[in-house]
């Protein structure tokens, strides 16, 4: 079902090619003061960091004004280490190198149950998703997932994708399963949900993890087609709340459970991940891509599943 991916080839690349700069600058700089040695390779294997730290002023800055209680700047620093140490263990080791594991081909069906589908965000593939299938699997919850790519495409390419994961969920147990979306997935999931007729006969809930689901302020400096459609208050996302409210007239999100936080470093303000008439829940202090592994997100839609179920 998942044959390649070309963004795990993009990403071995880069690990690949940091590994090598590193080798070069270690030979190159042999027999000169450690301290500059040191800082080469602080600059060529955290230089990300650098970046991120970068973020999350943006965050502190622009999530002023927004309703969201703030985040304080022993919070945010906490966010920001953490991402640190998350980011690495996945765009460097899960999606590049570990993105085939706990294929789906090897989900067992269990009939009765609720099937869980899986649908990550920009610039990730399957193997973001990694830590929740052993769990999924070790609790005996059935789970289909996706490579949305193009990688730097529309939104609207990935439709197809989730329909087809929708479709081998419900082979799995006959019953509508829940999806769980991670960052640009609840977009596509969105999206799925108002160009599909019986969408709502064919899955069961929505859960949406850092979700911007009225855009994000770092929108603006994508020029990517689906980093374009993140923009704040973008016309696609004009145009899908209006196919939403034309579809619905009232509860267009009461099937949505929307998990956000105060220190997401690439959602913010953090309010827009949210959704009117959701089941919206506040995780402090988290940044971006860890949010997707909070034990709280991860069990609190666990319960959600066996509540369904």
């Amino acid at each position: 079902m998942h044959r390649s991916s070309r963004l795990a080839r993009l990403q071995q690349g880069v690990a690949l090619a940091t590994l090598l700069a590193l080798g070069i600058w270690v030979f190159w700089s042999w027999g000169r003061p450690w301290t500059q040695v040191l800082a080469g390779l602080l600059v060529l294997g955290f230089g990300y960091a650098f970046v991120l730290a970068w973020e999350f002023l943006a965050v502190a800055r622009v999530n002023r004004l927004d309703p969201t209680p703030r985040a304080g700047v022993l919070t945010m620093l906490r966010a920001w280490w953490q991402e640190v140490r998350t980011a690495p263990q996945v765009f460097s080791w899960r999606q590049p190198f570990l993105w085939r594991a706990w294929p789906d081909e090897d989900v067992a069906a269990a009939p009765g149950r609720r099937a869980v589908v899986l649908v990550h965000g920009f610039v990730c593939n399957r193997g973001l998703w990694l830590p929740w299938m052993r769990t999924l699997t070790a609790r005996g919850v059935p789970y289909t997932s996706v490579n949305l790519e193009p990688v730097f495409g529309s939104i609207d390419d990935y439709l197809p994708l989730i329909d087809d994961a929708v479709r081998r969920a419900h082979q799995l147990t006959g019953r509508p399963p829940i999806l769980v979306c991670h960052s640009m997935g609840g977009l596509a999931a969105r999206a799925w949900r108002v160009a599909t007729p019986d969408a709502d006969e064919r899955v069961a809930h929505i859960v949406t993890i850092g979700t911007p689901h009225q855009g994000t302020w770092l929108g603006q400096f994508s020029h990517v087609p689906n980093g374009r459609q993140m923009r704040l208050d973008s016309r696609w996302l004009q145009d899908l709340r209006q196919r939403e409210a034309q579809r619905w007239s009232q509860g267009s999100y009461a099937g949505f459970t929307c998990w956000y936080s105060n220190a997401d470093n690439i959602v913010f303000p953090a309010s827009t991940a949210t959704l009117p008439g959701a089941d919206n829940r506040h995780v402090p202090g988290w940044p971006h891509v860890a949010l997707a592994f909070v034990d709280e997100v991860l069990e609190g839609t666990l319960e959600l599943v066996a509540r369904e179920t």
